[in-house]
């Protein structure tokens, strides 16, 4: 009888942490998918901005590449160079996919299915960091081509008292028109668009995974 009594503590203790385990994996989830949730609005604001960017640096392009364009408005022109190749770099909510793995509770996810698949959306962001380093870089030696264009007090006339750029009604100079440097900088203009449209399609594929995930984890939690 005392061993009856012992085996049944022992299984309902194992019941008892089981059921413990299960709505704290189930906890952790919905935590997971609410972070999934501000990733999906970050995506959709980041997808616009890169959109709008890259018609920018159309625009910018041809200035660079059509004297004739240029003298007609040289504001624009000027608004589109300070403007255009301005970027943010995408900042993803991982708060709980930090504390499964820095806490070891990712074991609580028994599921190797699960487990993967949130892995393998998480492994997506570096590659699009790694894409923003790019256009760093780009930007760098475009602003080293800007220098040798632009007129600072120009520049300055475009900002308003709080340093945001709008366009400008006055008549901006520019230092230097030599239609070699125009296309060299033109040429950086190009590179940091080309680097933009697979910034812009990298986000819109982790957009994509974000909402599988977010279905598949409802599903397979009934979180509905």
């Amino acid at each position: 009888m005392l061993f009856l009594a012992v085996l049944a503590g022992f299984f309902a203790e194992n019941l008892r942490e089981h059921y413990i385990e299960a709505k704290r994996e189930k906890q952790y989830i919905q935590s997971l998918v609410a972070d999934l949730r501000d990733d999906i609005r970050l995506l959709n604001e980041g997808i616009e901005f890169q959109s709008s960017k890259i018609k920018m640096m159309d625009s910018l392009i041809k200035f660079f590449n059509y004297p004739e364009i240029l003298k007609k408005d040289l504001s624009q022109f000027y608004y589109l160079a300070r403007v255009g190749p301005r970027t943010r770099p995408f900042a993803n909510n991982s708060r709980t996919y930090d504390q499964l793995k820095s806490s070891g509770n990712f074991r609580l996810i028994t599921d190797l299915e699960v487990s993967n698949r949130i892995m393998s959306y998480y492994e997506g962001f570096p590659y699009l960091h790694q894409m923003e380093d790019i256009y760093y870089q780009e930007l760098d030696d475009y602003k080293m081509y800007a220098v040798r264009i632009f007129d600072p007090l120009s520049l300055i006339a475009f900002e308003n008292n709080d340093g945001i750029v709008n366009r400008h009604t006055g008549y901006p100079i520019v230092v230097n028109n030599d239609p070699t440097l125009m296309k060299q900088m033109s040429v950086y203009a190009i590179y940091m668009k080309g680097s933009r449209r697979l910034i812009l399609e990298i986000e819109n594929d982790i957009m994509r995974k974000s909402e599988e995930l977010i279905k598949y984890l409802e599903q397979k939690y009934h979180l509905n």
